[in-house]
């Protein structure tokens, strides 16, 4: 069967906006950290150093993964979804689990620490994607689902991380559908999970608060809503044009986790609705370009479901973060793809994205057997 020439249109867009993204969080990133950085590690640049460490590991990844073949991915889905469940586990062992503000969300092995909530979106993915795909039976898919979908999901509801979980599900139920679920099964799953989410908000003070700050933002502008207040201020100050890259005020510790939840409203009031939309605009260019490579690779099925599922993931979390910034959704603590501080999520995207760039390799052999 002769194969048709790909074009190379969609790899360079893929390439050209990830790289663009990526050196544009960078200054951000190094900017919106400096007094974090001075005032938490007593090194202004201690966090745009871990975050080049990061972004130095990503990218290594990214040369290496995205030369293998897509089969080795899929030979290795079981192993890959269970190590990801005992790194879940592994944050309760004493020793090993970090503890923080009372959740245990971290590893801490001495010379790194690793959020092992950011590798089992990825894995669950290509573990779903695996079991599922081609399933006939639907009950039996269903129960399949429910039960790989539930382990992690449990081991993430006790760290507790209701924002990671809402996220992990939302991934879970897409890939759901694209494997061939149906929506009738989803309508069941969602109106069965509905109490459990109501129950989990009620019965934690925390996230109880969070919610009410949500719907009153000018409560406690002081206390509980002082987070958003200051989010809303930094959005209002960018204007159309911005302050210019470096002038933000609210960067000076008036935002909680600017260089990493909450980087894309100092990012607004430094660039304003202009380069923000600039921004976006590079985002959908990656989602689009992204969608083509998978749509034109010659490969098989669930590569190409798995490649889906990944892009998935990695827009899921821009939009629950900018969701938030906005005030669209509850504050989830949600990283920013390529822009947000943090290597576990970093070094996860950069892993997604390489699989999915590798989709461009031509499997000559998968077309001859056709």
């Amino acid at each position: 069967m002769k194969l048709k020439q790909p074009t190379t249109l969609w790899p360079s867009l893929f390439l050209i906006s990830l790289s663009l993204l990526t050196l544009i969080g960078v200054l951000f990133v190094f900017e919106a950290s400096l007094v974090e950085s001075l005032t938490t590690f007593n090194n202004q640049y201690y966090i745009i150093t871990q975050h080049l460490l990061g972004l130095g590991l990503g990218l290594g990844l990214f040369l290496l993964v995205s030369r293998l073949p897509t089969k080795l991915w899929l030979k290795f889905a079981t192993p890959v979804y269970l190590f990801s469940l005992i790194l879940l586990l592994a944050t309760f062992i004493p020793g090993i689990g970090l503890k923080l503000n009372g959740a245990h969300r971290w590893i801490n092995l001495r010379f790194v620490r690793f959020q092992p909530v950011e590798a089992i979106k990825f894995s669950l993915i290509l573990f779903l994607t695996d079991q599922l795909a081609g399933l006939k039976n639907e009950k039996t898919r269903l129960i399949k689902f429910v039960v790989f979908f539930s382990l992690p999901a449990l081991i993430i509801l006790l760290q507790p991380d209701l924002g990671s979980l809402l996220l992990v599900g939302f991934i879970a139920v897409l890939v759901y559908f694209l494997v061939g679920g149906s929506i009738k099964s989803l309508m069941i799953l969602s109106v069965a999970a509905l109490p459990l989410v109501i129950a989990a908000i009620v019965f934690a003070p925390y996230r109880l608060q969070r919610l009410t700050t949500f719907l009153h933002p000018n409560q406690d502008i002081l206390g509980s809503s002082f987070h958003i207040r200051q989010i809303s201020l930094a959005l209002g100050r960018g204007g159309l044009f911005g302050q210019g890259v470096g002038n933000s005020r609210q960067k000076y510790a008036y935002i909680p986790e600017a260089a990493t939840d909450s980087i894309f409203a100092i990012v607004a009031e430094e660039v304003g609705f202009t380069g923000s939309l600039f921004i976006l605009t590079l985002y959908l260019i990656f989602f689009v370009s992204g969608l083509k490579i998978i749509q034109d690779a010659h490969q098989p099925p669930k590569a190409k479901l798995i490649g889906q599922g990944f892009l998935i993931a990695i827009m899921a979390q821009v939009f629950f973060n900018l969701g938030a910034v906005v005030g669209l959704i509850p504050l989830t603590g949600m990283p920013l793809p390529f822009f947000s501080y943090g290597r576990s999520s970093q070094i996860m995207i950069w892993l997604a994205a390489a699989y999915i760039f590798s989709l461009t390799r031509t499997k000559a052999k998968y077309l001859k057997a056709k």
